[in-house]
């Protein structure tokens, strides 16, 4: 009896699996119920009144999917079958693990079929059976790779010393916990390979942690997002930023289903940098009721890299030197426009005012003052504005200047003309720079003219601050009319620069102001060769051998190889402290 009532389980699970694949079961006529490993059948119709047409077409198709059975290789169908019915009536799986298992595994199911070999498509399902009869697969490669990971992923991850997922009542206790909680089975292969430990937690275990979660008012959905972003969550104790997070969410009024609502599976959820960007939130000024309005409307903050890229937007901000109140203000009038994107065109905004040459500090200036307009602007390429425009890079900082809102009409996709010529004022500039130099003591119409006019591409206003600051440290206006004819292109350096190596020269070094007449062509090298050639001197001159009273210009203009040969090459030590200034700031 009991032999008969196997056959008739076995032929009755292989008429289920046929007709599933063939799309020939009609739920109206054919119920069935599950009473331990047996399946009655109520309004049975064991048979067929039409013969079923082969597929010619045999590609590979997931059924699990919801893909079109008919383009499933015969052969698949079969070993699925076959493997349906070994791991459920043999081996006492679920059901649904088995079915699960046996459409989620065409790499195990591939190394069956060649195992057996599949030229006869009629037998194949018999001869898995067979196989399967007298040689028992290790359940857990189907397993895992049902779960959603490659044979590449899960080999090292197999069990030493079992084969059989029956003997692994924890593993499959806690899998079964996640399925009934909600997670896809194919998710579930990540949980396992980034928190393999949360499988050998004992019955009931996995179960309290979820609902712990549960109890702090997340639904399963939020919840089921987080761990799969995160399967560590799982492990230890519930994250203490995390409840922080919550917490101050709550405060503001922000309900946890909204959160799950604009969380996706992509959000990284790194609790900890969420709650570093809410605290500095605070810190900054910034009201409950106005992050609450912030975050409403604009939760890519929070969620965008967990709030990472909210706080670079911030750090580059105070790096210009923008006030709490300033940034505070800005996120109060954010745009319409993903923080990305937004932090995007700030940076690459910054980097077109430095490339058009705009000072440090009118930089600083703008973006302070106008945050949200230099977010929200995706400028064209530099060359392009200074090609398509027709304009200088000193007309355009003037433009920016004068009014920054400019800077709207030269974003992607606008179509620019170019600006009309200001040629009265280009001609006055060249009249004033004139002036200017025949005050310094040049010759008009000489070649030293003309090759300064041309060379000093700057107003005249400029010139004339330079020249100054130069005289304000020390010098007598005549003796620096003096190093300008010599050296002209010394006031082309902007001021801030030449006041840091003039303070250098004189309060670093010790050197009087006046070692500059014979020698201006110190202004003009730069700053970190001078350092260099200045302290190796100085340090030499100190161990008494060299020349302590050598020219500037001595010590400057030589090159680097002969500068070694004739100086550093003194000492035993030499070459090792040459080398650490070199290699210093």
């Amino acid at each position: 009896m009991n032999h008969l009532q196997k056959l008739r389980t076995t032929y009755i699970l292989r008429w289920v699996a046929s007709n599933c694949f063939q799309n020939h079961i009609r739920s109206s006529e054919t119920l069935f119920r599950l009473i331990g490993s047996f399946y009655f059948v109520q309004n049975p119709r064991l048979y067929r009144t039409k013969k079923i047409v082969k597929p010619d077409n045999d590609a590979y198709c997931d059924v699990s999917s919801g893909g079109d059975v008919s383009k499933v290789p015969i052969a698949t169908r079969e070993a699925q079958a076959a493997l349906l019915e070994y791991l459920h009536s043999t081996r006492n799986l679920q059901f649904l693990d088995a079915e699960h298992m046996s459409k989620n595994s065409p790499y195990f199911l591939e190394k069956i079929l060649n195992k057996v070999g599949n030229d006869n498509e009629e037998n194949i399902g018999r001869a898995i059976t067979r196989f399967f009869r007298y040689h028992p697969v290790n359940e857990f490669e189907p397993f895992f790779e049902s779960l959603g990971l490659k044979p590449c992923e899960y080999s090292h991850l197999l069990p030493r010393d079992l084969i059989f997922l029956n003997d692994d009542d924890l593993l499959l206790e806690n899998y079964h916990v996640l399925c009934n909680y909600g997670f896809a089975r194919k998710k579930i292969g990540m949980i396992y390979k980034e928190a393999t430990e949360v499988f050998r937690y004992d019955f009931g275990v996995l179960r309290s942690k979820l609902q712990a979660f549960e109890k702090l008012g997340l639904s399963q959905l939020f919840v089921r997002k987080v761990i799969v972003r995160n399967p560590k969550f799982l492990v230890g104790d519930v994250n203490l930023e995390f409840i922080k997070v919550l917490e101050i969410l709550k405060s503001m009024g922000i309900e946890f289903s909204w959160i799950g609502e604009h969380s996706t599976e992509q959000s990284t959820f790194n609790w900890r940098t969420m709650f570093s960007f809410l605290s500095f939130c605070s810190k900054i000024g910034c009201s409950e009721e106005q992050l609450r309005i912030l975050i409403r409307q604009h939760p890519e903050i929070l969620f965008e890299d967990s709030g990472n890229m909210a706080l670079s937007l911030v750090g580059f901000l105070l790096k210009f030197g923008t006030s709490m109140n300033e940034i505070c203000l800005m996120f109060q009038q954010f745009p319409q426009i993903k923080l990305g994107e937004f932090f995007t065109n700030l940076r690459q905004c910054v980097v077109f005012l430095n490339e058009i040459e705009m000072e440090a500090k009118e930089i600083g200036n703008i973006v302070r003052t106008h945050p949200v307009l230099l977010g929200t602007c995706a400028l064209k390429k530099t060359s392009s504005l200074l090609t398509i425009l027709k304009v200088g890079r000193k007309r355009l900082c003037a433009i920016i200047l004068e009014d920054p809102q400019e800077m709207k009409k030269w974003v992607m996709g606008c179509r620019l003309k170019p600006l009309p010529r200001l040629q009265l004022k280009e001609e006055e500039s060249d009249t004033l720079k004139a002036e200017f130099l025949l005050e310094v003591g040049f010759e008009e119409n000489s070649k030293q003219f003309e090759t300064a006019l041309k060379d000093l591409r700057t107003r005249a206003r400029d010139l004339r601050e330079r020249f100054d600051l130069i005289v304000e440290a020390g010098l007598e206006r005549k003796d620096v009319c003096d190093m300008v004819r010599v050296a002209p292109l010394i006031l082309k350096q902007k001021k801030e620069v030449l006041k840091t190596k003039i303070d250098y020269f004189v309060n670093d070094f010790g050197y009087p102001i006046s070692s500059l007449k014979p020698f201006p062509q110190y202004l003009m090298y730069n700053m970190k060769t001078v350092k260099c050639r200045l302290s190796m001197y100085n340090w030499l001159k100190d161990r008494k051998l060299v020349e302590p009273t050598l020219a500037l210009s001595t010590i400057i203009t030589c090159s680097d190889k002969l500068f070694v040969t004739r100086y550093v090459n003194r000492h035993p030590g030499g070459h090792q402290v040459w080398q650490s200034l070199k290699n210093s700031d």
